[in-house]
């Protein structure tokens, strides 16, 4: 697909797989230029060009891979999206981590003090992009940034009848449904047995449960991509075409995957919901658990253990890599442990 629909070429010191090798392994990881010279033995310069080249190519893969938006029929058995017959999906802002000027900084300042872009995301019911708007500064508010996008002659279009859920830190009006304010909203209200006692908490515990799907797309979206969870080391305007096809490649592995392996592979947290506009209501940190695991808080003493059997690991060499450790590290570290705890 990047080269016949892409327009990616083989140069006359790369082929295509290796183009794209690098291109993902940057994106997955955010290494440095410098651990990537020394993995493919590139040159920075090369390496750099790659990912303008191939960031380019997905790019103009959007007319296929972004997600046609399909209303909610009548009959749908979908117990989140029953209840909002012709509804095409839910969109949200969040916030990524970016690298600007110095005098640009003040604009992109997030109330928490990050430096970050507000990007616009509007994904279906079966948790793919349909639309995307990366690039406003984080001190953006969500309804500008909505309002930009449905002014763009290629932007957002809302088709009637349909509409997407959205919280109330937007307008409630044709082609936007909001949940009710000052009612019960957030899915941890409605844990522990609790149910809703009047129509509008009824109404708010459906929206929420539905427009969920937004939460966790950011959440598996960023637990994919680690260039998304922290500052990159790329200007904004490169920043803002990886953010693109990040989005892009998500939703071709949903596609083309029956099983994502993100989602399979952890427990993202649904008990959230948002009640309000603002930055705290945006998602700008990805947690995820792995399933199967029995988790318990460490005491100091054992803290201390792993610290010191860490340094002694490092000191003995063998296990240190460019970005990490490499494989065996753990079964050391468990040994290690043992022969301290014993």
């Amino acid at each position: 697909m990047l080269h016949t629909l892409g327009g990616l070429r083989t140069t006359r010191h790369t082929n295509i797989d290796e183009q794209v090798a690098i291109f993902l392994h940057i994106i997955a990881h955010n290494v440095k230029n410098q651990v990537m010279i020394g993995r493919f033995q590139r040159s920075g310069e090369t390496i750099s060009k790659i990912i303008t080249r191939v960031c380019k190519a997905v790019k103009r893969l959007h007319p296929h891979l972004l997600k046609k938006p399909e209303p909610v029929t009548e009959n749908s058995t979908d117990q989140r999206w029953k209840w909002f017959k012709n509804c095409l999906g839910a969109l949200d802002g969040t916030h990524i981590k970016c690298l600007v000027s110095l005098k640009d900084k003040p604009k992109y300042k997030t109330r928490k003090n990050d430096i970050a872009t507000n990007v616009l995301g509007v994904w279906s019911q079966d948790m793919q992009f349909i639309y995307v708007l990366p690039g406003w500064e984080g001190s953006a508010a969500d309804g500008r940034v909505l309002r930009d996008a449905l002014l763009r002659p290629h932007g957002l279009k809302v088709p009637r009848p349909g509409y997407y859920l959205v919280d109330v830190g937007y307008t409630n009006g044709e082609g936007f449904l909001a949940p009710y304010r000052c009612q019960r909203y957030h899915l941890n209200d409605w844990r522990a047995g609790h149910q809703p006692t009047t129509p509008k908490e009824l109404f708010n515990m459906r929206h929420s449960s539905a427009r969920n799907v937004i939460e966790r797309c950011f959440c598996i979206l960023k637990a994919r991509w680690e260039i998304l969870r922290d500052n990159s080391y790329y200007p904004i305007d490169l920043k803002n075409k990886i953010i693109m096809a990040c989005c892009l490649l998500h939703n071709y592995i949903r596609k083309e995957m029956t099983i994502d392996p993100i989602e399979n592979r952890f427990e993202v947290d649904e008990g959230t919901g948002d009640v309000g506009g603002g930055d705290d209501d945006h998602i700008t940190y990805v947690g995820v658990v792995e399933k199967g695991r029995n988790y318990r808080n460490w005491t100091i003493t054992e803290d201390a253990k792993l610290v010191e059997a860490l340094v002694n690991m490092v000191n003995i060499g063998g296990f240190k890599a460019d970005n990490g450790f490499k494989s065996g590290y753990l079964q050391y570290l468990e040994t290690a442990l043992k022969e301290k705890n014993s």
